[in-house]
């Protein structure tokens, strides 16, 4: 049996085509929020990983040696998930190109 395979409607077509576009505007600001994001937390990030890999290099009692390196250790699992990011911050517009 041969199945009849009959074009797609032009008006469904035509919204199908304006529901990708607005997705596609809603993933490209998603993807610049992310970016805003990303930014707005690395730039303090690096001051507070900074100044705690600093303070380490002082003379500190055992307790205090601990809380910063606490503090560190933190930081860089903060910095590791926000360079995560990275991959959801990829613009739609990229990803249409490599897709041709």
């Amino acid at each position: 049996m041969s199945e009849s395979h009959t074009p797609p409607d032009t008006n469904e077509l035509a919204r199908l085509r304006a529901l990708v576009a607005d997705y596609e505007t809603k993933l490209t600001d998603a993807a610049a929020l992310v970016a805003h994001v990303r930014h707005e937390i690395n730039n303090p990030l690096a001051a507070l990983l900074g100044q705690a890999q600093l303070m380490l290099r002082e003379e500190l009692g055992d307790k205090t040696r601990r809380r910063v390196e606490t503090i560190e250790k933190l930081a860089i699992r903060i910095k590791e998930t926000v360079a995560e990011l990275r991959d959801v911050q990829t613009p739609v517009a990229a990803l249409n190109r490599a897709e041709e």
